[in-house]
């Protein structure tokens, strides 16, 4: 960090002065101030340069969230789902045990399920990055075209279609709603 000695250059845009005793009634002179700086520090200017995620970077983030989203909300339907399994005449412990089974087999199936989702999103919107070199609204549409086409492939060719057009016209909204929230956020 360097010490700002001047008091002529406090109008940097990049930069805002911090005084780490402003706080405290020590007798230190104000003109003596750290520059801090607004942006993000990069160690090497390559890494300023990237304006997005690697490839790897995407297929973790994708997949996990992907795998949390849906582990939550497969929990919260399995929770759903045990406490409508119970019968009469159940013991506190076997209501209890009903919820955590019902509630842990779903959150895993559903987490599996989304965290594939994502790893496929992952790979195709990273793929059409590769190719296209390109990385705007309609690489993620037609990442999620793809991912909902190969996601339901096995099931014959209208349900890819199908699940293709769905995964597009989510991923658009996804997009739209970001950009709004972008948008409107700094209010």
């Amino acid at each position: 960090m360097a010490i700002n000695h001047s008091p002529d250059n406090e109008s940097n845009e990049n930069t805002r002065l911090y005084h780490p005793y402003q706080n405290y009634q020590v007798p230190i002179k104000a003109q003596y101030l750290y520059k801090l700086p607004t942006s993000p520090e990069f160690l090497f200017t390559e890494e300023s340069l990237k304006q997005r995620r690697s490839w790897g970077e995407n297929l973790t983030f994708y997949t996990g969230t992907g795998y949390l989203g849906g582990s939550v909300a497969g929990a919260a339907a399995g929770i759903v789902s045990g406490i409508k399994s119970f019968e009469n005449g159940d013991t506190t412990k076997l209501k209890i045990n009903r919820i955590l089974n019902s509630s842990g087999q779903a959150g895993r199936t559903w987490g599996n399920r989304i965290g594939i989702v994502g790893l496929i999103y992952a790979g195709i919107e990273s793929g059409v990055v590769a190719v296209t070199d390109k990385d705007d609204v309609w690489t993620s549409v037609v990442a999620g075209l793809g991912t909902g086409a190969v996601f339901r492939a096995a099931r014959g060719v209208r349900s890819a279609a199908v699940a293709g057009a769905f995964g597009g016209i989510a991923a658009g909204a996804v997009v739209a709603g970001k950009q709004v929230f972008k948008r409107y956020a700094h209010i």
